[in-house]
């Protein structure tokens, strides 16, 4: 009885696909041995054939990489080819897909070089308007370089000597062998991913081109040219370059010049500064000075000798001031008394009781009201009558209107 999962062709196609990609060593190859069976189509694709004496590997170069061939191989020759290994899934092979391919014998690494440079060039990498400029005054230097090298030693020392405050950070990494170009790269990469320096160095000691070759690598001379951070290309020879130095923002002959450039000298900055202080106590000394005399002028005017002096002629200001608000207070009041003294007679010209006082009564109804026509009583109404000193209570027995 079949038991476990059953599986697609398809479905481990994709599987061992993957596995190829998984394969770091397997993205960037360098492979040597024997074309057979080479064939262009008119599609300018080239298929044929990579052998040696035991085994034989089937292999693709593209019609866009096969144009920069200066010539097509022929069976029997001798090639060293530069691609990755990738599963075909149709035909479920695996297969050489060559990026870049030269006759094997003297001069190999320079063929490629120039066939990468060119490549590289045309794509715009080493163009002078993607350079960025280097900080005038760095406070990270990241370096990306072996631990265990002459170079991060010789970085160090120029750095320090120009300038003590600026902070090195290292990310050791192999530069030289086939796991040399990923650690470069994560190095570069890594600065740029956390911002953790200000400009970079990246580099070797001096070497054959077999031990700089690491430095030519795709991968490299891309992260390179594809860096944030402005990067100076370290690696140690006079005369030649490799392709990260045509990439890198800034190109630099050795470690130690790197570090020149990426650290302006700072000795004459401190001896400027040191300069500047010493004027800036002086200009303080004598602004001090300067505010101490007039301070002392100052003390000696009679306003702080005789402070009294302040408040008399303000005394006698006060006095003078009471004495008018005084004339003018007199001066309203007697107003306000004469239109008091006018309202009072005027309303004692009203006063209905004054009319009493010179013998007249008010006769009034029962409701309190002053009765003024006869019309307005009937007989058995009640009436008060007012005098001036008292009132009497009446009741009317009859009403006569007119004047008899």
């Amino acid at each position: 009885m079949i038991t476990g999962k059953i599986y697609t062709v398809s479905e481990v196609t994709k599987i061992v696909k993957g596995l190829f990609r998984q394969e770091p060593e397997f993205a960037n190859l360098q492979i040597q041995g024997e074309v057979s069976n080479f064939r262009q189509y008119p599609s300018g694709h080239c298929y044929f054939n990579l052998k040696d004496g035991k085994t034989l590997l089937k292999a693709v170069m593209f019609a866009g990489a096969a144009r920069r061939l200066k010539q097509l191989p022929k069976n029997g020759d001798q090639v060293l080819g530069v691609g990755r290994i990738d599963l075909y899934e149709r035909d479920g092979v695996y297969q050489f897909y060559v990026d870049m391919m030269m006759p094997l014998g003297a001069g190999n690494l320079m063929i490629a070089y120039e066939q990468l440079k060119e490549k590289l060039a045309a794509e715009g990498l080493f163009d002078e308007n993607r350079k960025k400029p280097l900080p005038a005054y760095p406070r990270t230097v990241g370096i990306v370089t072996s631990s265990a090298g002459a170079a991060v030693r010789d970085i160090i020392n120029v750095a320090g000597r120009r300038d003590p405050g600026v902070k090195l950070l290292l990310f050791p990494v192999k530069v030289q062998g086939t796991e040399a170009p990923p650690e470069i790269v994560h190095g570069i990469q890594f600065f740029n991913r956390h911002k953790l320096a200000d400009v970079l160095i990246v580099g070797r000691g001096g070497g054959s081109m077999e031990d700089l070759w690491a430095f030519n690598d795709e991968r490299v001379v891309r992260a390179v040219a594809a860096s944030e951070i402005p990067v100076i290309s370290a690696v140690g020879h006079e005369i030649d370059f490799t392709l990260s130095d045509f990439a890198a923002d800034l190109r630099a002959p050795t470690p130690s010049a790197a570090a020149e450039l990426a650290v302006p000298e700072r000795s004459g900055d401190r001896e400027l500064l040191g300069k500047l202080v010493r004027r800036l106590e002086r200009a303080a000394d004598g602004r001090i000075q300067e505010r101490v005399r007039t301070l002392q002028q100052l003390q000696a005017e009679w306003v702080f000798t005789h402070p009294e002096r302040l408040w008399e002629n303000a005394g006698q200001t006060l006095d003078s001031l009471s004495q008018k608000l005084e004339q003018a207070g007199t001066r309203v009041l007697e107003g306000r008394q004469q239109k008091v003294d006018l309202l009072t007679a005027k309303l004692q010209a009203l006063d209905p009781y004054a009319v009493l006082r010179r013998g007249y009564t008010i006769t009034e109804n029962s409701q309190g009201k002053a009765v003024r026509q006869v019309s307005e009583l009937a007989p058995g109404d009640a009436l008060v009558t007012r005098f001036a000193q008292g009132a009497v209570a009446s009741r009317v027995e009859t009403v006569k209107e007119g004047i008899e």
